[in-house]
């Protein structure tokens, strides 16, 4: 859609290495909203004039591909939908425009602590788990008691695709992404798209930013929404769905399972 994009054109660009040490201060709360394309334009016209989007060689947008990881019983998936004090995500994640993949853990342990552990992947691989990438994986499982053997079983999932733009307030306390042209495919190549929706999640610390107070002005709360969990749940009817129940009746509501080629995403309703 070019509606995002139009929208996008007033702001001043920052750099990646800008964003990425102004980032780096931020003792972050993180909120996530789900609101329609059509909203999107009004509430970017509200924001600061001072506000800086990320740029990388002229370019605003960038596409992401996230595989996700799991065992046959899905254990990532029923430890976000049932919220356990011990969990973990894992994936590779994908920057298409730059042709670069990263290995992603993400751990919660007992004590509620969150580690995120993310290394550098062979991106002709993203798919499937090397052999280092599980021994990585084995010694994030141990340092939160999840059985090692465990890792034997974990095969690729769910993929995401979508694009994103990065905004970075005007003092650099805050930032926001902006998730758009959303699409999710199981393995099977069930899948379905949400083009009249965008992902906006706000990073700032402990009280709201102004964008928060801005979408809170425009009738919009934070939910609680997760790409790989809310997605799949939204393709297999049978998962537990209370924790994401409101999506799953509303902007994630019957999708489509018939697609077989990315590109050739068909809409779910919104």
């Amino acid at each position: 859609m070019n509606a995002p994009a139009d929208n996008l054109a007033r702001f001043g660009a920052v750099g990646l290495d800008e964003m990425i040490a102004d980032a780096a201060l931020l003792a972050r709360v993180d909120r996530k909203y789900v609101i329609p394309q059509t909203a999107l334009a009004h509430l970017l016209g509200g924001i600061d004039d001072g506000t800086r989007i990320l740029e990388i060689a002229g370019a605003r947008r960038f596409a992401y591909e996230s595989v996700y990881f799991d065992t046959p019983d899905l254990l990532s998936f029923h430890m976000a939908a049932h919220p356990r004090r011990r969990r973990f995500k894992l994936r590779t994640r994908t920057y298409v425009d730059t042709d670069a993949a990263y290995l992603e853990i993400k751990t919660r342990g007992a004590r509620g602590t969150t580690v995120k552990d993310r290394s550098e992947y062979d991106i002709t691989r993203r798919a499937v788990l090397t052999r280092r990438a599980k021994e990585d994986v084995a010694a994030a499982f141990a340092a939160i008691g999840v059985d090692t053997r465990r890792v034997d079983e974990l095969d690729a999932t769910l993929t995401t695709r979508y694009s994103r733009a990065t905004l970075l307030a005007p003092d650099g306390s805050s930032r926001a992404t902006i998730d758009t042209d959303l699409r999710w495919e199981r393995p099977d190549g069930a899948g379905f798209a949400l083009p009249g929706l965008a992902i906006l999640e706000t990073k700032s610390p402990s009280s709201a930013s102004s964008l928060d107070r801005l979408l809170w002005r425009a009738g919009h709360r934070p939910v609680s929404v997760s790409k790989y969990a809310t997605g799949l749940a939204a393709l297999s009817p049978d998962l537990p769905r209370n924790r994401w129940g409101r999506l799953l009746r509303g902007a994630f509501s019957e999708p489509s399972t018939t697609i077989s080629h990315p590109e050739e995403l068909p809409c779910a309703a919104a």
